[in-house]
């Protein structure tokens, strides 16, 4: 096979790895809304059992994307995958929450195969295309919405305990799907006397910590509302778990599948300009989801007169699915920031990046639950990641925006030389 081929045949194999393993990864947010019944579950604890998986597949990100440095991407995603076969197949038989919560973790690991096919994949492509490859990768966040067709399905007809055993079942066929249809090659490895320390050297990089706030949002934010959204239908417009789960799909497909687009447009356009209007969609989106239901009582001169304001089924999902976009844009273009300033470190920096990402997406629904029982209002969890956008806005603003020429002969439509980011 060529070396075009053998990278076509790797960005196929690893897509649908990585499709699998999201899928595996946000089992919890289907499941658990009848185990959440079964057990009794407040919203914090409901949030923490979502989370759980969250926790390790961010943690380990960081050491996978050193291994995958060292040893290559194809043997390190075979075994990450393999190990997480019994730990769901074991998930059909808990029945106390801390069993629940002990099994996540070691189910969450399928949540680390980001920041090994991300580097994995984008060494078999020349610069000016690598954009676009992490961005088809990355499109297998759209595991989220494979999971919300194929999971209620499963409750419905056979319970959820069918559920991590059909899961088990797809993983391992994939485990061996992927291991003969990818490769591997010497040349993509770093130099054997490159340290733990020295790779970790460049952590020091303040523009670093900045992209992990970024990537906080764009993917931290589409997991945690990944997990929450189908409950969020359930609660706030009374749905069975199958149509919530469709009007879930409208958030999360878009935010899996058009990362494709948004690294192409980042190839295109850069990093920088992607991901500022990314920052300013994101921040309408989120104010408006942010409303609660609301009755107004008014003193007109033909007397009291009462107004209901908030978002009907429809224009919350449409508002949804527009956020899916934004962030599936937003995802693709942070990595581009990394493939252009950290081109020999790629496995490492990601690898803190998905990090950061993915503790998003851990705390992210414990504060929701905890925000819902606290103060009673659903769409509190969208007053929260409103706060978090600006927070990144304001960053973006002083360190990339402020000083730039936006009018006139000098202006490039807001893209930056690496050197002023």
């Amino acid at each position: 096979m060529t070396k075009k081929g053998q990278a076509l045949s790797v960005l196929i194999v690893s897509t649908l790895a990585f499709t699998v393993c999201f899928m595996v990864w946000m089992m919890f947010g289907v499941i658990g809304i009848p185990i959440k019944k079964t057990l009794g579950l407040n919203a914090t604890e409901f949030g923490l059992l979502t989370a759980t998986p969250v926790l390790t597949g961010s943690l380990i990100r960081v050491p996978l994307g050193i291994w995958t440095d060292k040893y290559g991407g194809r043997i390190v995603m075979a075994l990450l995958m393999a190990s997480t076969v019994p730990a769901i197949w074991l998930m059909s038989y808990a029945t106390e929450y801390w069993h629940f919560l002990v099994i996540g973790l070691f189910v969450g690991l399928a949540g680390g195969s980001f920041s090994v096919g991300t580097p994995y994949v984008a060494r078999w492509f020349p610069k000016n295309r690598q954009g676009f490859a992490m961005g088809v990768y990355g499109a297998g966040n759209s595991g989220a919405a494979v999971n919300k067709f194929v999971a209620p399905a499963l409750v419905v007809a056979f319970g959820w305990t069918m559920v991590p055993q059909v899961y088990a079942a797809i993983m391992l066929g994939t485990v061996i799907v992927f291991w003969l249809f990818s490769a591997s090659d010497p040349a993509h490895k770093v130099p054997s006397h490159t340290t733990f320390a020295s790779q970790l050297k460049m952590l020091k990089d303040p523009k670093v910590i900045k992209y992990c706030q970024y990537y906080s949002i764009v993917f931290g934010g589409y997991v945690a509302l990944s997990l929450w959204m189908v409950q969020y239908y359930v609660g706030e417009y009374g749905m069975d778990i199958r149509a919530a789960a469709l009007l879930a799909a409208c958030f999360s497909l878009p935010g899996g599948v058009l990362r494709a687009v948004g690294g192409w447009l980042s190839d295109k356009y850069g990093a920088h300009q992607v991901t500022w209007w990314v920052m300013w969609v994101s921040w309408i989106c989120l104010f408006l989801l942010s409303y609660p239901q609301t009755e107004m009582t008014v003193m007109t001169v033909d007397g009291a007169k009462t107004f209901h304001i908030g978002l009907n089924v429809y224009a919350f999902t449409a508002l949804m699915f527009a956020l899916g976009i934004a962030w599936a844009f937003g995802k693709a273009s942070v990595f581009k920031y990394i493939s252009d300033e950290f081109p020999h470190n790629i496995g490492t920096v990601s690898g803190v990046v998905g990090l950061a990402g993915g503790l998003g997406g851990f705390v992210l629904p414990i504060m929701f639950g905890a925000l819902m029982d606290f103060t009673g209002v659903r769409s509190s969890a969208f007053m929260l990641m409103y706060g978090v956008v600006w927070v990144s806005l304001i960053w973006m603003y002083w360190t990339e925006v402020r000083g730039t020429e936006l009018m006139g002969e000098h202006a490039h439509g807001l893209k930056l030389a690496p050197s002023q980011r």
